[in-house]
């Protein structure tokens, strides 16, 4: 028989491991001494643990490995279980080296032009969204903060006289051949509502966002800034972009914080 120590340093492995192996039944030391519990291990079960630790470096969970090691697997079996790990580790090292590509681009931009991003900027999924809300098309830039203001306060109107409350403000902006189309207004679940309209906003598997901080007068640095961000990481705008606005209560806006949303998808 063998220690737990012994057994731990012949297979390279930590007596943590083991034990929590134990507990999970899927390698019950042959004896516990029952008055220490010190547990001991026959050395045969050495081609279990080498098996169970080449499953594991493959990725495989502790479930998948028992169901393995208990019930057999054939040549087949095998072969489709790692075909999904090989496709999980390619999507893991997508992932890695986008993420590479970025810090390597913000070392360039801290080290060699010394200055930072105005905002962080995260890359995320949006989810689907159904706001109560009030629609126009302008045709200038001068014209939208005149516009969505007072529509929220319509929407906010509309929704008070029905008793329901007010949730999640968003607004969505699109360009398009007549200027620009907003629809302004809270999520919201119910029936429909006299005088706003039921806008779905669709769910976005990628959006770059960031976050802006203060007034709406200088909000379109960070828009640039997000923009900029976009294009640096090989995205292109793929659907209108949404502010959020998490919180938009003091009238001179100096604690406002809003989220940019950009859905985006590969240039």
């Amino acid at each position: 028989m063998l220690s737990i120590g012994a057994f731990a340093q012949i297979g390279q492995v930590t007596h943590r491991m083991l034990r929590h192996w134990d507990t999970a039944g899927l390698l019950v030391p042959a004896h516990v001494d029952e008055f220490s519990g010190y547990r001991s291990y026959d050395p045969a079960q050495l081609d279990r643990l080498h098996r169970i630790v080449a499953l594991r470096q493959l990725g495989f969970g502790l479930d998948d490995v028992a169901s393995m090691l208990d019930n057999g697997i054939d040549a087949g079996r095998l072969t489709v279980l790692l075909q999904e790990r090989r496709a999980e580790v390619e999507r893991e090292h997508r992932i890695a080296a986008a993420r590479l590509v970025d810090v390597e681009r913000r070392l360039h931009l801290i080290q060699k032009e010394n200055h930072m991003s105005r905002i962080e900027i995260v890359q995320k999924p949006l989810p689907a969204v159904r706001l109560a809300a009030r629609t126009a098309v302008v045709s200038e830039q001068a014209e939208i903060a005149p516009i969505v203001g007072p529509s929220f306060d319509d929407v906010a109107e509309a929704l008070d006289a029905v008793g329901a409350s007010l949730s999640t403000p968003i607004a969505q902006y699109a360009s398009g051949e007549h200027g620009m189309h907003l629809t302004v207004g809270y999520e919201y679940s119910g029936p429909a509502v006299q005088g706003v309209e039921i806008v779905e906003l669709p769910a976005s598997e990628t959006a770059i966002c960031g976050v802006h901080l203060g007034s709406m007068d200088t909000i379109q640095r960070s828009w640039m800034a997000l923009h900029e961000e976009i294009i640096a990481r090989g995205f292109v705008p793929s659907a209108p972009c949404r502010e959020l606005y998490v919180r938009a209560v003091s009238d001179d806006q100096a604690d406002w914080v809003t989220e940019l949303q950009q859905p985006v998808t590969r240039g």
